[in-house]
């Protein structure tokens, strides 16, 4: 049975005509015929009544009226329901990202992308299991750290992501070309809580060259480090390029060395998995915002 067949009864039950149903159609009397025939034939039941050039529908084929009508009407709503998705009227998506990389990165991000696509639903979840749930299919997309060797999985370098000190305009160290990391175990320091990513890449670094920093504040929140540093309770350091698109008046950005922290960025997604058109262009806005941030910082 095709859906073609059922196509062609359903025109012949509402108009109650060969002819009239192939003209509505726009195919041969005789290809209907033959296909109606096929379609009685693989029931094993007559579908129409033939009185002379009269026809009227059987009680099996007013039974396969009903079930025809609602097939093609499902089929007709999930070709909109595509159509809607792929014009991204409608759909969902999923992403996972590390613990406060939406403060870092994609409050803006998300912000234009719905006021570009109201009708997607986004789902933005924060976790260090990042890629273990794009394995298991739970997040569609993830935003983690590179390399990534798994391969069921195919990952996109985003960007390369370089850290630098933020500093009060008013300390000494405002005023410095650089700072070396080691130096930094001697100030005041405001980080995020030692199992966020962007202080597990600062103890890492600070650790391989001997010491590990002890800050004076931890805080979970973006913002009020930042308030805390141009206070001058105490420095920080966080990515470089979220700090250049800040602008924040009352900070500094001074470049670490010996060596400078960093880390490669990639966005990842199962490798057997179909990307729909809401992932596919959310992909394409992070890349966009990403490049769009290094221009604006290279000009400012």
């Amino acid at each position: 049975m095709e859906l073609r067949q059922l196509e062609y009864f359903v025109a012949i039950c509402e108009e109650l005509h060969f002819s009239k149903a192939a003209e509505k159609l726009y195919v041969s009397q005789p290809n209907l015929s033959q296909q109606i025939k096929l379609l009685e034939n693989e029931l094993g039941v007559p579908l129409f009544n033939r009185i002379g050039r009269r026809i009227t529908i059987t009680e099996a084929g007013q039974l396969l009226y009903n079930h025809s009508k609602q097939i093609l009407s499902h089929i007709s709503q999930a070709q909109v329901s595509i159509s809607e998705l792929k014009q991204m009227k409608g759909g969902s998506l999923t992403i996972g990202i590390l613990p406060g990389d939406a403060d870092l990165m994609f409050n803006a991000l998300l912000l234009d992308f719905h006021h570009k696509y109201p009708d997607v639903t986004l789902s933005l979840v924060e976790t260090m299991s990042v890629t273990e749930r794009v394995i298991n299919g739970t997040f569609d997309i993830g935003v983690t750290i590179a390399p990534i060797s798994d391969e069921r999985l195919v990952h996109q370098s985003l960007f390369y992501e370089e850290f630098s000190l933020a500093v009060a305009n008013k300390s000494p160290l405002a005023r410095k070309k650089a700072v070396q990391l080691r130096d930094l175990q001697e100030e005041k320091l405001v980080l995020f809580p030692s199992e966020h990513q962007c202080r597990k890449l600062i103890d890492d670094a600070s650790s391989r060259l001997g010491f590990r920093l002890k800050p004076v504040i931890e805080t979970t929140t973006l913002s009020s480090m930042l308030s805390l540093v141009e206070n001058n309770v105490g420095a920080t350091v966080l990515p470089k390029l979220l700090l250049e698109n800040l602008h924040h008046e009352g900070i500094e950005t001074v470049p670490i060395t010996d060596p400078t922290p960093g880390q490669d960025i990639c966005l990842i997604y199962r490798s057997d998995k179909y990307l729909g058109f809401a992932a596919r262009t959310f992909i394409t806005a992070i890349k966009e915002y990403i490049e769009a941030a290094k221009q604006k910082a290279v000009t400012s």
